[in-house]
């Protein structure tokens, strides 16, 4: 190891953050309110937000569309955005992320902005745009490419295929986001996992496999996700940002309403003994182990109103579903429907 290894070592296991720069960020700290559907409780730094629904319930489109309010700017050549302007770090377990999906709704929003702010160039080029054959050919005469890219850029991506790669994820993030804020001048805004719970059952099937003592401890299902949960634990202490995690829920069940679902959220372990007596009255089965449980401050449900099946890109008219706060628990439902440009409620 070298000289400039040694020291990056050091710099790490050393503090990296003075008392001014402490105190410089924590001022800067506001709570943020994002688009809809997550627009009824402001989140702020330090918050882990858990997005629960069966597949499909648009999980990936919320993240989608918070991605998208956090890359983009607040203003842009004088027309307003609205974004917080900040970098998504986006973790994909699932490995089913469609970018060209976010390039869509990024676009969108753009020409949307750009409408907004040039209504009496926009009401100029009216004519012009009906005559364009093409959604393609309309966003081409318009659309600012500089602002784009720059608002793809902001948008970092990282696929991890099974936890052990997840954890050494978790383990270089610190150095990535350092070098990443650097090189952009730009903090971190929110930290994306899509989606939580997508190693579970190998995990679960490897700690169940006949090992020797000594590799059973570090394989087994309970000490991989409160690894993982320390190694985020250790990111929010240093990076000022907001942590959403998706997680699909298993024996889904909309014949009894979200109210019904305990508050208090048992351990997996427990589950063998309370499965039984609970499957009756909750509309999902909790199965990831009480670490992860704890560490989570919101928890949000969705569900697809029975009958609906299909996906936006097989059913003619928009997907509509309805989201609930578990916690902080909230008495309104909000119903929204995912179309091409993005999430509208409903």
């Amino acid at each position: 190891m070298g000289e400039e290894e040694e020291e990056e070592a050091r710099r790490w296991i050393r503090t990296d953050e003075t008392a001014k720069r402490m105190l410089s960020r924590v001022l800067r700290d506001r709570s943020i309110l994002l688009l809809p559907p997550l627009h009824r409780v402001p989140l702020r730094a330090g918050n882990v937000v858990e997005i629960t629904g069966a597949s499909p319930s648009a999980k990936t489109q919320i993240l989608i569309q918070s991605a998208i309010s956090c890359i983009l700017p607040k203003e842009w050549n004088s027309i307003q955005y609205g974004g917080l302007g900040k970098l998504v770090l986006f973790l994909d377990l699932d490995c089913r992320f469609d970018v060209l999906r976010l390039s869509e709704v990024l676009k969108h929003r753009l020409l949307q902005a750009d409408r907004l702010g040039n209504g009496e160039w926009w009401q100029l080029q009216d004519a012009n745009l009906r005559n364009c054959g093409s959604e393609d050919k309309k966003s081409k005469a318009v659309f600012d490419e500089e602002l784009y890219v720059s608002c793809m850029k902001r948008f970092l991506y990282i696929r991890c295929y099974d936890s052990i790669e997840l954890l050494s994820t978790l383990k270089t993030l610190h150095y990535r986001i350092q070098r990443e804020e650097e090189a952009y001048g730009i903090q971190v805004g929110i930290l994306m996992i899509d989606s939580i719970g997508a190693f579970h059952w190998t995990d679960r099937l490897s700690s169940s496999l006949a090992m020797e003592a000594h590799n059973r401890k570090n394989l087994s299902l309970k000490n991989v996700v409160e690894t993982i949960v320390q190694e985020m634990k250790r990111l929010l202490q240093v990076h000022s940002m907001i942590i959403i995690a998706t997680k699909a829920t298993i024996f889904g069940d909309n014949k009894h309403p979200a109210s019904e679902i305990s508050r208090k959220f048992s351990s997996n372990d427990d589950l063998s003994r309370t499965g039984s007596s609970n499957a009756q009255h909750l509309p999902f089965r909790e199965f990831m182990p009480s670490s992860w449980q704890a560490f989570v401050t919101h928890r949000i449900l969705l569900r697809q109103p029975a009958g609906q099946s299909l996906p936006m890109q097989q059913s003619a008219s928009p997907s509509t579903y309805t989201l609930e706060w578990l916690q902080p628990q909230l008495s309104s439902f909000d119903k929204f429907a995912v179309e091409e440009g993005g999430i509208v409620n409903v």
